[in-house]
């Protein structure tokens, strides 16, 4: 979809102030990855193990997300907690190229062998898991032993866009739906059987499974999440559980441990949980919906603006931004070719490259909020993702296209009301129905290539590109079989 520019209208955005340099940029976001002094990281390291062992714990998991979506980890004891804060864990570059199978593959810049990184934990971050009595859990950056930021390292890329960001007076705020599967627990090649079969959003599920979602609120608000609402959804035994709005990276950190948080409450129930994109062919699949909004001076920028329902200037170049690039941001926030399957028409499903006010079909949905709570509540939508996803990729890669949105001065294109798929045929562009489709649109993408850098941006495209090549002549139904438990 092609959007507007400043000469199409006089809706069109322009910056509230001169852009800042790209050396000012660079050097912000280098300055946002810099490894902190390691006397310093000791003695932080320190106080956060002394906190821990009044709750008991033994150990730390230390967690990053490859390329494919996985969440792949390294383990120390308390007592190793300030080695591995000082010097870091030790892992492969190789995981970057990783499939979600764990087949491994190779690019043009990473691969092999050969090579160890530095896996450091982010202290700030690190909390008792309250459902793995015993453990502690941080998400990790990784670093080359040289102490350098690791050009692969999807945290590091985050953390990156949201220093470019703030170098523009710019922050965000963000949060990932995580819509999960629950079934009894069986091996991995039996097909699933629901511990529940009420009907959709039904009080009926949630009665049925209120001890098992009463500990999953129980074991997020100890570990300091904010739930904001959690609820059944449309597939049978799928539910869905919202948490308060952060800055991006913290959002993605905070999709982690809420994963990961419901897969260990499930076990202790004796229930397995999937977050794959489709459980059951032809059904509603688990999506990984990313709310976003952009804010100057502490205020929100999609309220209070001359735009289309009160968005900003700013809000709106960003949004078209955002917009534009959605065929190619498949590639990072669609990452399994199952999630192809989930991503069709009239399933609420952001099938369409488009926009609407509370438009649950369409790709990007504005929220404004309730009358009086609009300052704070205004957002927008991103529908297409799912929780195949590695998250830091996904917010990095929004908040790189929505920048580069303002960055030329693009507007909004109509916005459409009701279900595209009754449109016109060609009136509202499909995205991409394929890997293939997504792989293309990335390829032909200067902005995502020049925001990842080459080593990340090849080692997605090379773990797309397997995958594509290791699904291709699966149906449906071995595609979904084989992807159902990896996630």
């Amino acid at each position: 979809m092609t959007t507007r520019t400043a000469a199409a209208g006089p809706t069109a955005p322009g910056p509230a102030e001169p852009p800042a340099t790209a050396e000012r940029l660079a050097a912000a976001a280098a300055a946002a990855v810099a490894l902190p002094p390691r006397d310093e990281r000791a003695e932080r390291a320190e106080a956060a193990a002394d906190r821990l062992r009044t709750d008991a714990v033994e150990a730390v998991a230390v967690t990053w997300v490859d390329n494919a979506g996985i969440t792949r980890v390294k383990a120390v004891p308390l007592g190793g907690l300030v080695h591995a804060a000082q010097w870091g864990v030790g892992t492969a570059p190789c995981f970057d190229v990783f499939l979600a199978d764990d087949t491994i593959t190779t690019s043009a810049i990473i691969g092999g062998p050969t090579g160890d990184l530095r896996l450091y934990p982010d202290l700030d971050r690190i909390v008792p898991l309250a459902a793995q009595p015993g453990w502690a859990w941080a998400p990790g950056d990784r670093y080359t032993q040289a102490g350098t930021p690791h050009p692969g390292c999807q945290r590091l890329f985050a953390r990156r866009a949201r220093a470019v960001a703030a170098a523009r007076g710019l922050s965000l705020k963000a949060g990932i739906e995580v819509e999960w599967t629950v079934a009894l627990a069986a091996t991995p090649h039996e097909d699933p059987q629901y511990p529940t079969h009420g009907p959709a959003y039904g009080m009926h599920r949630l009665t049925d499974l209120s001890d098992y979602l009463r500990d999953v609120l129980r074991a997020l608000g100890r570990q300091g999440l904010s739930v904001l609402q959690i609820h059944p959804e449309y597939a049978p035994g799928q539910f869905e559980v919202s948490v308060a709005p952060e800055d991006p990276v913290a959002a993605a950190d905070t999709s982690v441990l809420v994963r990961h948080t419901v897969r260990a409450v499930s076990a202790r129930h004796g229930l397995r949980a999937s977050f794959a994109p489709v459980v059951e062919t032809g059904g509603v699949g688990n999506g990984g919906h990313l709310h976003v909004s952009l804010w100057r001076d502490g205020h929100n920028l999609g309220h209070g603006g001359p735009g289309p329902h009160g968005l900003t200037a700013e809000a709106e170049g960003f949004l078209a931004g955002v917009l534009d690039a959605l065929p190619e941001l498949l590639v990072l926030g669609c990452s399994s070719p199952a999630g192809y399957l989930r991503l069709v028409p009239s399933h609420w499903a952001g099938a369409y490259q488009c926009w609407g006010l509370e438009n649950r079909e369409a790709a990007l949905r504005l929220v404004t909020g309730s009358a009086g709570e609009r300052s704070a509540a205004a957002n927008a939508e991103v529908k297409c993702f799912d929780a195949s996803a590695n998250p830091y990729l996904a917010v990095g890669g929004v908040i790189a296209a929505g920048l580069a949105g303002l960055d030329q001065r693009r507007a909004l294109p109509p916005e459409f009301t009701g279900d595209p798929a009754a449109a016109e045929p060609g009136m509202v562009p499909r995205l991409p129905t394929s890997p293939a489709e997504a792989i293309a649109a990335y390829e032909h993408s200067a902005v995502l290539r020049e925001a990842l850098g080459e080593p990340l941006y090849q080692a997605v495209l090379a773990v797309r590109r397997a995958e594509r090549e290791q699904y291709a002549a699966a149906t449906p139904e071995e595609l979904v079989a084989a992807t159902r438990w990896r996630y």
